[in-house]
């Protein structure tokens, strides 16, 4: 299990698993609860490669950064240190 201490977000932190490539077990502490769960749900069980692909980049507002990017920025930290 991971845990990422996010940056220029409202969410805390996110904690995850990459389990043999894939996303696992996705939940973010504070943020916009129902909106993170959702997006924990949608990449449940998907290539952690083609989440980052997906979400890096996802801007919120004025914030050059999102929920949705710092979890694409913990994964590829995640698949790099796996490596």
């Amino acid at each position: 299990m991971y845990s990422y201490k996010t940056r220029g977000t409202c969410s805390r932190s996110i904690q995850f698993d990459v389990v043999d490539g894939v996303v696992r077990d996705v939940r973010f502490e504070g943020g916009c609860n129902g909106n993170l769960k959702g997006i924990g749900r949608l990449v449940e069980g998907m290539p952690a490669q083609r989440v980052v692909e997906l979400l890096e980049g996802t801007s919120c507002g004025p914030r050059p950064t999102s929920c949705p990017d710092q979890l694409a920025q913990a994964l590829k930290l995640a698949l790099e240190n796996q490596r």
